[in-house]
């Protein structure tokens, strides 16, 4: 895939990463990086798993970044501390 490839499919999959778990956003730059790391661990997580993505094409790939995003944004909350609240 190309550059503009990889960004697309990291901003669509971050931005629906980020409005699946909750809570606010990383920004424009930020939901793209969430995106290209979740790219690379929904990948690594099908192969794994021996799954395969359920569409064809870019719409695949779009959904295994999405499915790896969400479980980043889930690790990176888990391992967020917790404010005060006051």
């Amino acid at each position: 895939m190309d550059l503009v490839t990889w960004l697309v499919v990291g901003l669509i999959a971050g931005l629906l990463a980020s409005f699946a778990v909750g809570g606010v956003g990383f920004g424009l730059l930020g939901d793209i990086v969430i995106g290209m790391v979740g790219a690379v661990i929904g990948g690594w997580l099908f192969a794994e798993l021996g799954l395969r993505a359920p569409f064809a094409g870019l719409a695949g790939v779009i959904f295994v970044a999405f499915i790896g995003a969400v479980v980043l944004l889930l690790v990176l909350r888990a391992l967020r501390p917790r404010g005060r609240r006051t």
